[in-house]
């Protein structure tokens, strides 16, 4: 039980810093007139906001169920004391930890360009 709520936690954190995300940049454009800097992304959110809105929100959802599925998955290992599932748990944190600091310069850089 207590289990399952422990792999929640880094998935909320994902989908939370995901979420203000595409609310910073969504109000910084509409508002503020910022610039989206991702390129693949510019033309999006120049011309449909909504598209730009789902296509961010579903790819924060697809990355928070990945971690939270790939955590359940190493959890249910019967063997916990083998060399690939050390390397797939670190594997895993590694990419967890990537993830989430990326994020986090993301939505201080939006909320810094919010201030300007």
């Amino acid at each position: 039980m207590y289990a399952v709520k422990a792999n929640i936690l880094p998935s909320f954190v994902l989908l939370l810093m995901g979420t203000m995300d595409c609310v910073t940049t969504v109000i910084g454009v509409l508002f503020y007139g910022a610039t989206e800097t991702n390129p693949i992304m510019v033309g999006v959110i120049n011309s449909n906001i909504a598209v730009f809105t789902v296509l961010k929100l579903t790819a924060t959802f697809c990355i928070a169920g990945t971690y939270t599925l790939s955590k359940i998955m190493l959890d249910r290992t019967v063997d916990k004391s083998t060399r690939s599932f050390r390397i797939g748990n670190v594997f895993v944190k590694a990419i967890f930890a990537s993830i989430a600091i990326f994020l986090i310069v993301v939505v201080v850089n939006n909320f810094v360009i919010l201030m300007v």
